[in-house]
């Protein structure tokens, strides 16, 4: 849940799906929509089907693994993640290299090199495990990362503070605000949108994705102005803003009633785990509850 994903942010996903999905068994045994259900909102949903993979994979083994190599090995885990778990969990010298280390490391020796580039990384990979403390790894790793987090900051690196500031070539040189280097730029794209939603009770109109879908396949969504041609399209009782990645969205909110329900759509209930909602579908169906009910 963590990857891509602030801790506050997480939180209480967390403890609803630690709630629900107390041990592996119980995540390999749940159907795929109530896994997304309760995952809705924290994006990323690739994670979440991996999770599933993994713990299937688990219950096949008998066990969670013990190793590195079989660490990586389960569905979603990369090095990082691997590297994290084998060394707080099982005390294996696997040193761990997530930004707030690429930035120690990079300031550390006030390196220039490009932190995006992969030949970067794996040159930073091999630095970390050659000053990782091997026989206090989960230790080392928890305080280089903390490190990271909390005094060698992105922006206003706390160096009065840092313990190590002694050994930092890149204070020494006066370049750690400089440090470190990402040149790769992305492009943001901003795209306007309008969902339509079409109350009846509890339920609302909606389409769900296939099951083939590039992106966000099993999630049910709101219908827009294209899904129900011919049907006229009132203004909009507000909007909201959502970003994917490198793209920037706002989609504007707009309440119909409808005589005819196309082939492809449902009444569906938002209150039921069985129906993952899309964050779109959610933030406008909110809105609509806020503002829509009073008009």
């Amino acid at each position: 849940m963590l990857q891509q994903t602030r801790v506050a942010a997480v939180i209480p996903y967390y403890e609803r799906f630690l709630d629900r999905f107390p041990n592996p068994a119980a995540l390999a045994s749940a159907p795929e929509e109530e896994v997304l259900s309760l995952w809705a909102g924290l994006g990323y949903y690739s994670r979440a089907r991996n999770l599933i993979k993994a713990a299937r994979q688990i219950q096949q083994a008998g066990a969670f693994p013990r190793t590195f190599d079989g660490i990586r090995a389960l569905a979603g885990v990369g090095d990082y993640t691997a590297a994290a778990v084998a060394s707080i969990a099982f005390s294996l010298p696997h040193a761990v290299v997530d930004g707030n280390v690429l930035r120690v490391i990079s300031r550390l020796n006030n390196d220039p090199s490009d932190i995006s580039a992969l030949a970067t990384r794996q040159r930073m990979q091999i630095h970390a495990d050659r000053i990782l403390d091997r026989s206090r790894p989960a230790l080392f790793n928890q305080a280089i990362m903390e490190l990271g987090a909390t005094v060698c900051l992105p922006r206003q690196p706390q160096c009065t503070l840092c313990p190590v500031a002694g050994s930092c070539e890149g204070r020494r040189a006066g370049r750690q605000n400089e440090l470190p280097v990402k040149l790769r730029n992305h492009v943001v794209h901003c795209v306007e949108r309008t969902l339509l939603v079409i109350p009846r009770g509890d339920s609302f109109l909606m389409w769900q994705r296939p099951a083939a879908s590039a992106k966000l396949a099993g999630f049910w969504e709101l219908p827009e102005p294209e899904h129900l041609p011919g049907v006229a399209v009132d203004e909009p009782i507000g909007s909201f803003r959502h970003a994917i990645t490198n793209h920037q969205y706002v989609f504007r909110v707009t309440v119909l009633t409808v005589r005819k329900i196309p082939k492809h759509m449902s009444w569906t209930p938002d209150s039921d785990d069985r129906f993952p909602f899309s964050t779109t579908a959610r933030k406008a169906i909110s809105l609509y509850r806020k503002i829509g009910r009073k008009r």
